[in-house]
């Protein structure tokens, strides 16, 4: 990192510093961590533009609430930079997002700080509403501060959680950052509504603090004036029916400048000192606020990687091939070219799953729903069954929030939607909490549910024309973060034959590998290193998990020795599945040793993709040690052959 003059955050070692600083202080230190946070994020990529949008926000919150007796809980948790470095791990912030380092969410076994983890989004007032009922109960708690953006507030979950609070009546805060954007910018009535709501409740204890919103536009920077007085836009009478929030049960304050820290300081002040039962503060913040870029593209510096500061210019190495999302969306655009039926369903991500190549086609068929998956779902379903092809594309971590819905809405009626599950496996830096662990086995699970698996690029391609033509119940095809193996497209894709997989190489019977996705190429690849050891390996690639290729599998147990099967999934994923249908069928009686290579029972920490894979034992040499050892080899020297070379 440079050498930024940082004297007054330099006097801050936690929290409890700001509150002996006065206003021109915490000022003060809201310009030097914004600096801060540029640099960091500089040197290791993260989520910049969310974290600068909160710098005052993160200031005013320590400065006025007693953290850590006082919870403060961040939705996604994203824009947590300020917080971590305000909080004592200023130091650890060059090892952000790296493996062995911080996280970049907030996360309870980090800090005392960080009370509540959270990644996915809406979690944070029904968190606090939990921490809130511990204070009443008599848990050594203090007030609990939900900080929640304009994108997760449009979110089920919020509402449920603000439903619940209100009619409890307990005195909690509820800070919302109105940045207008949350990766993609929010759709939805809530959102419409958001941009046009000024009119504050003036009875009750906070009318004192309507003042200071009132002034807002003359005071606040352009971007922030413009939302100011697009709020006052929203025709008169509100105060005789109350905003939204009020209708809920909460106080309502707001908007303010939430880069004012004079306002921020005020407001929090007073709410804390007057509140009784739950409060909502409504702050309008520009996301990459203060960093010219970030600024001025919103979406691109959302999440970064490493950058130059002067420039903004992110460092990205070049590509071999294209990437996984790009094919499917490449691939989806093709279809719906040929079929006016094809429609596509996204929550809140049509950059990352790639439906926007499709939308820029046929903008009028590709629906963005929000942070709403369990919406999305039967959405789609609906469009099911009035005959239209939807893709629902979301993310494997993602798909979890919409799982009664995939099983009530979509497999109980036999609806064929389509499944394309972005990010499935280990997903890098984000960690944990956005792998894509699950999705083999809470899919496998369901019945009349066709679950495929890409093994490359090319795979990809055939599995969208597959699910495009698929029309007899639900199917879903999963696919990996990141770049393809540069194997040649096909121009269109291929409709493949469900449940039948394909050999890749013959062995001599003594072990076959089945694999299922992308590490058919480490199975590739550990082939090679065990035929310069004289294990000639058979590999097959499964294609489904769902139906399997119980013909396929039969022939591999009844030819060989040992079978191991190779997946990017958790346990009760497809070798789990693989192990039920050769019992039922008596396979398991004929000999054949039999293994399975899965995750591990744990939830592996971020790194490097390759790094997490090689910590969970699926990687080359992962693959070459169970082969060894289901054999009764000699790893050492096997093992010392692939160093070599």
């Amino acid at each position: 990192m440079t050498d930024t003059k940082t004297p007054t955050l330099d006097r801050v070692a936690g929290p409890a510093d700001l509150r002996s600083m006065s206003d021109t202080e915490l000022r003060n230190v809201a310009d030097e961590l914004r600096a801060e946070v540029v640099e960091a994020v500089s040197q290791t990529g993260g989520h910049l533009g969310s974290s600068l949008g909160v710098v005052e926000l993160s200031v005013a919150i320590h400065a006025v609430f007693d953290t850590p007796r006082d919870k403060l809980v961040w939705d996604v948790g994203h824009q947590c930079y300020p917080h971590k470095i305000l909080t004592g791990r200023r130091k650890q912030m060059p090892t952000l997002r790296q493996g062995g380092g911080i996280s970049g969410f907030t996360k309870r076994s980090e800090s005392e700080y960080d009370p509540f983890g959270a990644a996915h989004s809406s979690t944070s007032i029904s968190a606090a509403l939990g921490f809130t009922i511990s204070r009443d109960m008599g848990q050594p708690t203090g007030d609990a501060v939900a900080v929640i953006g304009d994108g997760s507030i449009s979110a089920g979950m919020a509402y449920e959680a603000m439903n619940n609070a209100g009619h409890e009546g307990r005195r909690m805060f509820v800070i919302l950052n109105d940045n207008e954007m949350s990766i993609a910018p929010p759709v939805g009535a809530m959102s419409s509504y958001l941009s046009s709501l000024s009119e504050l409740s003036r009875a009750g204890p906070f009318g004192g603090l309507v003042a200071i919103a009132e002034g807002m536009e003359q005071l606040a920077p352009k971007p922030v004036r413009d939302g100011a007085r697009r709020a006052r836009e929203l025709v008169t009478g509100l105060e005789n029916r109350g905003t939204f929030f009020e209708e809920l049960g909460f106080d309502y304050i707001g908007p303010i400048d939430g880069h004012d820290m004079a306002q921020l300081l005020s407001v929090l002040r007073g709410a804390k000192a007057r509140a009784t039962g739950p409060v909502l503060i409504h702050c309008c913040t520009v996301k990459g606020k203060g960093y010219a870029p970030a600024e001025g593209s919103a979406d691109k510096y959302h999440g970064v990687s490493k950058f130059d500061v002067g420039t903004g210019v992110q460092a990205k190495a070049k590509a071999n091939a294209p990437s996984y999302t790009a094919v499917f969306g490449d691939a989806l655009t093709t279809l719906a070219e040929e079929d006016p039926s094809v429609v596509a369903v996204t929550a809140a991500m049509p950059s990352g799953t790639g439906v926007d190549r499709m939308a820029k086609r046929f903008p009028n068929r590709v629906f963005d729903v929000g942070i709403a998956e369990q919406h999305g779902v039967t959405f789609a379903a609906a469009m099911a069954a009035t005959g239209l092809k939807p893709f629902c594309a979301i993310y494997s971590t993602f798909l979890q929030r919409g799982y009664d819905q995939i099983v009530h809405d979509v497999a109980l009626q036999g609806l064929p939607v389509r499944f394309a599950i972005d990010r499935a496996g280990l997903v890098g830096a984000d960690g944990a909490t956005h792998a894509g662990s699950f999705d083999i086995g809470y899919l496998g699970a369901l019945p009349g549910m066709v679950v495929m698996a890409a093994a490359d690029e090319a795979e990809l391609v055939h599995m969208v024309a597959t699910a495009g033509a698929h029309n007899d119940g639900p199917i879903a095809f999963r696919y990996p973060r990141g770049n393809g193996t540069g194997v040649p497209l096909p121009e269109t894709g291929r409709v493949l034959e469900i449940g039948k997989g394909r050999m890749i190489r013959e062995g001599d019977g003594e072990v076959a590998i089945l694999s299922l996705g992308t590490l058919l190429s480490d199975c590739e690849a550990a082939a090679r290193i065990l035929e310069a050891e004289g294990i000639n390996a058979t590999i097959a690639d499964a294609r489904f998990a769902k139906p399997l290729d119980m013909a396929l599998i039969a022939n591999l147990v009844q030819t060989h020795k040992a079978l191991i099967t190779v997946e990017q999934g958790a346990m009760a994923g497809f070798g789990a599945m693989v192990l039920q249908s050769m019992a039922a069928e008596g396979l398991l009686d004929l000999g054949c040793k039999v293994r399975t290579m899965c995750l591990p029972d744990r939830f592996i920490d971020q790194a490097a993709p390759a790094e997490m894979y090689r910590d969970a034992g699926l990687d080359t040499m992962g693959i070459v040690e169970q082969v060894t050892r289901v054999l009764g080899r000699d790893l050492k020297v096997v093992t010392l052959n692939a160093k070599r070379r």
